[in-house]
């Protein structure tokens, strides 16, 4: 289950790569429905917090008409920030899967472990790598056009 998850995520992703926003995806999921979908949208919402994470977790929070995501799973492409981190630890989800590593700003195991450090209130399983060389690729591929871009200027 956990890649036909993960390939709901990296669909969102694929929409943030098409509105030229870079490409995260994330999806929320309670007893195998997806109930909270999301994509980075900082851009072009001109909103500094609008990740992937944050706006799965606003969808399924308002699904359930609960804050609580307790028993729910969140599947994103690439491994949360703090501030996701952050959101869901607040939120109390239960499980993250993520595809890639971001071992640049990453906060489920690669630069920081918010989501066990054990001085926190909540902690919650975590599983890496789903689909890493997909979400990878499509990250990738949209930096590069950045670099091209901007080297044509």
């Amino acid at each position: 289950m956990d890649i036909f998850f993960m390939l709901n995520a990296l669909d969102e992703a694929k929409k943030a790569f098409d509105d030229d926003e870079t490409p995260v995806g994330a999806v929320v999921v309670k007893d195998g429905v997806i109930i909270g979908r999301g994509r980075n949208e900082r851009s072009s919402k001109h909103l500094p917090l609008a990740h992937a994470e944050i706006n799965a977790i606003s969808e399924a929070a308002k699904a359930i008409d609960n804050w609580r995501l307790d028993g729910c799973a969140l599947y994103v492409t690439l491994e949360p920030c703090i501030m996701c981190a952050g959101a869901i630890m607040e939120t109390r989800v239960a499980r993250v899967v993520y595809g890639a590593r971001d071992p640049k700003a990453g906060a489920a195991g690669s630069l920081y472990d918010v989501l066990n450090d054990r001085r926190m209130p909540h902690r919650c399983n975590v599983t890496g790598g789903v689909l890493d060389v997909e979400c990878s690729a499509l990250l990738k591929k949209f930096f590069l056009a950045k670099r091209v871009s901007a080297r044509s200027r």
